[in-house]
């Protein structure tokens, strides 16, 4: 029998293969979507080794996208769906933005700003606040990470090598 996907999952899973994008491309796997009234309206995923810049962040070239796609900085009534927690940076961007929501997969115990290190999204001091879904096809987006970190270090233990 088939599973039936929940929304959250259909369009984690489309983060999910951006995020095995990126890693192909040798970049931390983190994917991002932005769906606006049912529809995906922008996409992300990290790359900021090959755009060698510390703001090419899967969430902001998303929220950029859809910035153009909706013809607004403000892109109330959006969710985001990202593989892994929002750092300081990002979050703070979808905040500016005024997204409704954001859905995460996995949680960033070392730079997250959902909840793990600081909650901007949900901070009462800030005229928005998001609301935040936690650990949507959470081992999925784990895994990802956990293999992609191992697969780094053995290529960097073997770089030291030689």
């Amino acid at each position: 029998m088939k599973q039936v996907l929940t929304d959250d999952e259909k369009y984690m899973k489309m983060a999910i293969k951006l995020a095995k994008k990126a890693a192909d491309m040798g970049e931390v796997p983190i994917g991002c979507v932005i769906v606006y009234e049912g529809k995906v309206i922008a996409r992300g995923y990290n790359r900021r080794t090959m755009d060698k810049s510390t703001l090419s962040h899967a969430e902001i070239l998303a929220i950029k996208k859809a910035s153009k796609v909706v013809g607004d900085w403000r892109l109330e009534g959006c969710t985001m769906y990202v593989t892994l927690e929002p750092c300081q940076m990002c979050a703070g961007a979808i905040i500016q933005a005024r997204m409704d929501k954001v859905v995460i997969g996995c949680m960033n115990a070392k730079a997250g700003c959902a909840g793990s290190v600081l909650n901007i999204l949900e901070h009462e001091g800030f005229n928005h606040q998001a609301v935040v879904e936690r650990g949507v096809l959470e081992e999925e987006c784990s895994i990802l990470l956990k293999e992609f970190f191992s697969n780094l270090r053995k290529r960097l233990k073997v770089k030291t090598q030689d």
